[in-house]
């Protein structure tokens, strides 16, 4: 007890608030690392829970990044990171805790790392499955100039499901430059990682005899005395020799990169010695670290399908997520479920991502119709194709942000072959927190490009299960797109419709035609009002086949003074062009507003904000109808939002 009068002992500082660099982490003491990583992971959550992230993924890569930070001078060494959500610790550790309030909000942090934030942020990279690539041309890049410095990048073992990195790993063990990779091993990607690799990695982490070799090896050749080299090479020799009659074979060796682990992630000295070694050594060199996703954060741990890998605002005590009711993804789960138990030639494809669109339930009732292909775009739409040219009719469920890494595979392997399979592009449009790689602003142009394939949006949720029954009756490509978020009020419909033509969802005068598509439609009807405020009539019409374009477009034109388009996509290729094409061919000459994003890539923001910064609201419709029927001589200004 402290005699009166005395000073209390102050609470000890937190360490967090003594590192605001990479130089401030490597002052520390062992003891304050070990608190240190502690704080981190209380800091993640706390603000994760408020913003929303990928919180899983950093929670199990404290203590990596720490070591790699720890041994690694960034930014004069080059740190990659694939899949750029697994770096909320590197934005830590370099500088960027107080930005976390406003992570992922429109002005604020990027979820992902970011050149404008920081000159440790290399690669603004969200996509899986590139960064071996990346970090392969730095290295080659730095040998080729001569300059000094080390790259070293980190990898997750989901991401090595992807053929861009087996691709890089090739050329890696091909050009042999000086590269650390961190192999993350988590048994992960979003859901538990698939194939062969991983099952080769699993091998390897469970083995006990493979670390407790390995360690008398290296105490054994440790004592022997120094011969020169020929007693070097015999050395490494033996040790290989050695380990080969204890493991399995490591894939990476066979490929002429030198391996090492597998290495407890969570264990701070061990991680940072095997980096520190390895950094040491010429040539590539994979260090495989075992890590835990979601450690520290008991609902995340406990979560079996996905580990909070990315979540919304949620409650700290619960680990309860706070939900808007059913999405279009449910909407789309629940009606491919009663379509499938009628046919049973329908199956499901997903890319690592069963629970993210919509597949979970499909999987648990007909385990034997479902694929998990791991994070491979590719493959997932040219086995599709197999499986269609075997008499099947697949649904490869992809994010539209990761469709186009496909895109050859669904111009050639599908569409020229003219195959019934069914591509459902999830997050279509304005996302949200995630960010320019994330906007689905891109698919109604591409997929425009694919000559066979049908290209739908549905106006609604309600409409969306008519959209599928009538794709999984089509004989050929069909795809749909639908936004993230909320569905609304529905009642579940599954009959197919009997034509692949638009819809007049508001009849009015001659002033102005309005064509809108997916959720704009709802846009688009809501300028009514705004318009005949205004003395201006309108006819809405629901384009929800983009292509093939509805015949009856051209009249439609005619028997109004001017055309005005509305779409969550670039005005580059999507429906403005679609419907600009189809006008020009028939020889309808009316002026024309597209109302639709920029050909930029955007930043990350609450959708609702995005869509009426660039015009994408009631208000933004009318004013563009006034335009265009000014640039046609027939409508004075009119104030339609004061």
């Amino acid at each position: 007890m402290a005699a009166p009068g005395a000073t209390p002992n102050p609470a000890p500082k937190s360490v967090l608030d003594l590192v605001n660099s990479p130089a401030d982490l490597r002052r520390l003491s062992p003891e304050q690392c070990r608190r240190l990583a502690q704080e981190i992971r209380s800091f993640l959550v706390e603000k994760v829970s408020h913003t929303g992230g990928h919180l899983g993924p950093n929670l199990g890569m404290v203590e990596v990044t720490m070591a790699l930070h720890r041994v690694f001078d960034s930014p004069r060494d080059l740190l990659v990171f694939d899949t750029g959500h697994q770096a909320y610790v590197h934005k830590i550790i370099t500088g960027r805790k107080l930005d976390f309030d406003n992570l992922r909000q429109s002005g604020g942090m990027s979820g992902y790392p970011s050149r404008a934030e920081s000159p440790h942020d290399l690669v603004e990279n969200s996509h899986a499955s590139t960064g071996l690539s990346y970090a392969l041309g730095l290295a080659q890049a730095r040998r080729r100039r001569g300059e000094r410095g080390k790259v070293a990048v980190v990898v997750g073992d989901g991401s090595l499901t992807g053929g861009m990195a087996y691709e890089a790993l090739n050329n890696i063990g091909t050009l042999r430059p000086d590269l650390v990779i961190v192999l993350n091993d988590n048994g992960r990607s979003y859901a538990p990682t698939v194939g062969g690799l991983a099952n080769h990695l699993a091998r390897i982490r469970l083995n006990p005899r493979y670390e407790a070799a390995k360690t008398g090896i290296g105490d054994f050749l440790s004592s022997l005395p120094a011969f020169g080299e020929p007693a070097h090479e015999m050395a490494r020799r033996l040790k290989t020799g050695m380990k080969q009659l204890v493991t399995d074979h490591v894939f990476f060796e066979d490929l002429g990169i030198k391996y090492s682990g597998p290495i407890d992630g969570h264990d701070l000295a061990a991680v940072e010695g095997a980096l520190r070694m390895a950094s040491q050594l010429p040539g590539p060199v994979v260090v495989h670290v075992v890590t835990d996703k979601g450690r520290g954060f008991s609902p995340a741990e406990e979560d079996l399908v996905d580990k909070f890998h990315g979540v919304g605002a949620f409650d700290i005590s619960t680990g309860k997520i706070h939900g808007s009711g059913p999405s279009y993804t449910d909407v789309f789960e629940e009606a491919l479920l009663e379509l499938a138990q009628e046919d049973p030639k329908v199956v499901a494809i997903t890319a690592a991502m069963a629970s993210s669109t919509g597949l979970l339930k499909f999987a648990e009732r007909f385990p034997d119709r479902f694929y998990d292909v791991g994070i491979a775009e590719q493959h997932a739409v040219t086995f599709a194709a197999g499986l269609a040219m075997g008499g099947l009719h697949p649904v490869v469920c992809i994010y539209s942000a990761f469709l186009k890494r496909a895109f050859d595979q669904v111009m050639y392997d599908v569409g020229m072959h003219h195959l019934p399979v069914t591509l459902i592009l999830d997050r279509a449009g304005v996302t949200g927190p995630d960010g320019s790689s994330h906007h689905g602003m891109f698919d109604l142009s591409y997929l425009r490009l694919v000559p066979n394939l049908v290209v739908s949006s549905p106006k609604d949720s309600g409409e969306l299960g008519r959209l599928l029954a009538t794709a999984l009756r089509h004989d050929g490509p069909f795809s749909i797109r639908y936004p993230r978020g909320a569905a609304g009020e529905h009642q579940l419909d599954i009959r197919p419709l009997p034509r692949l033509n638009w819809e007049v969802v508001h009849e009015g005068g001659a002033d102005v035609l309005i064509c809108a598509t997916g959720k704009m439609v709802a846009v688009a009807a809501n300028s009514i009002p705004l318009l005949r405020t205004a003395g201006i009539s309108a006819t809405v019409v629901n384009a929800r086949f983009l292509k093939p374009v509805d015949p009856r477009l051209a009249s439609w034109a005619t028997a109004h003074r001017a055309v005005v388009t509305v779409e969550d996509n670039t005005v580059r290729g999507g429906l403005g062009s679609a419907v600009l094409e189809e006008l020009a061919a028939a020889g309808v000459l009316r002026p024309l507003r597209q109302v639709g994003l920029p050909d930029r890539f955007l930043p990350p923001g609450a959708p609702a904000e995005l869509l009426a910064e660039y015009g994408l609201t009631a208000e933004g419709v009318a004013e563009a109808a006034v335009a265009a029927l000014e640039e046609g001589g027939t409508a004075e200004r009119a104030d339609l939002v004061g």
